[in-house]
């Protein structure tokens, strides 16, 4: 290269810039998370479920992978949090009415299938979902967030009076849910695939309520039983029928048993009285022989 009459490298030529790392185009990962099941990787259909972490899938790819963790090769990866389907809600979602776009370039996978109930927007991740845990009915965050303001009035400061203690702000708010006026606190509200930040913040949330699950059982364990020793040591009432007299013992027992060993004994000395001295030789009289080298480490029944 060079010298020889030919071209010339140059610095271009001979050093290789390192090559930019590959991205991954946004735009598909919005579409992966909002249109297709997180396990299955399958087009969302109802009933969809979600679980803690705010991840949608299909129902019946959770039930799946229930029944066998290897179903799916990256499953334990995605949800493998997930124990049952007590982990999962069933999402009351409403579905899209709009007409579909006529254009035949157009993807199908572009018009999303669900919409919030309040503001109609699209459920296509342009804008953060939120679900409700205790019912499963699925908002956009700012429809919510302006019917819930809309519908709780403010209420006026009143000043404490002397001697009273001001009313602690800490006890949680129950709101009504819009669609099925059913009760939830602020804490039921679950984002829809959040960012990775409130992800881990989830997931550390939903680890630190599971280590204190044992903790809860014990508790309810020990209280049961402080139940059940309290009523062993109340008094019969008068329903309860208690014992009058004891268990009467028959007298004639012992006499019974001793007549039935003396018969057995002479039935024996009989039986032995008849015997040749062969037959009797083989049983032995009970006391030990000395062993001989024909018997020594041996086990001999009748010896």
């Amino acid at each position: 290269m060079g010298n020889d009459g030919g071209s010339i490298p140059d610095r271009r030529d001979l050093v290789r810039t390192k090559g930019k790392a590959e991205q991954a185009d946004k735009a598909n990962q919005t579409r992966a998370k909002w249109f297709f099941c997180a396990l299955s990787k399958r087009k969302l259909q109802e009933p969809v479920v979600s679980c803690a972490l705010g991840k949608l899938y299909n129902k019946d790819a959770i039930i799946e992978f229930l029944l066998d963790r290897s179903t799916y090769g990256d499953g334990e990866k995605i949800c493998g949090h997930i124990r049952s389907l007590k982990d999962v809600k069933t999402l009351k979602l409403t579905p899209n009415t709009a007409p579909a776009a006529t254009s035949a370039s157009a993807d199908s996978t572009e018009r999303a299938q669900f919409v919030c109930p309040m503001t109609l927007k699209e459920m296509n991740g342009s804008q953060p979902f939120v679900y409700i845990s205790s019912c499963g009915c699925v908002f956009s965050q700012a429809g919510l967030k302006t019917i819930t303001a809309s519908s709780s009035p403010k209420e006026k400061e009143k000043v404490p009076e002397k001697g009273k203690e001001s009313p602690s702000a800490e006890e949680p708010s129950i709101e009504l849910c819009p669609q099925c006026a059913k009760k939830y606190m602020k804490d039921d509200i679950i984002p829809l695939n959040p960012s990775q930040d409130e992800e881990d913040e989830m997931r550390f949330a939903l680890e630190r309520k599971r280590l204190q699950e044992p903790a809860a059982k014990k508790k309810s364990k020990k209280r049961k039983n402080d139940a059940t020793t309290t009523d062993e040591s109340e008094p019969p009432t008068k329903k309860q029928a208690a014992p009058s007299t004891a268990p009467s013992i028959n007298p004639t027992a012992p006499a019974t048993s001793r007549a039935v060993v003396s018969q057995l004994a002479m039935e024996e000395a009989k039986r032995k009285a008849n015997m040749s001295d062969a037959v009797k030789s083989l049983y032995g009289d009970g006391t030990k022989k000395k062993e001989t080298f024909m018997t020594m480490g041996t086990f001999t029944r009748y010896a």
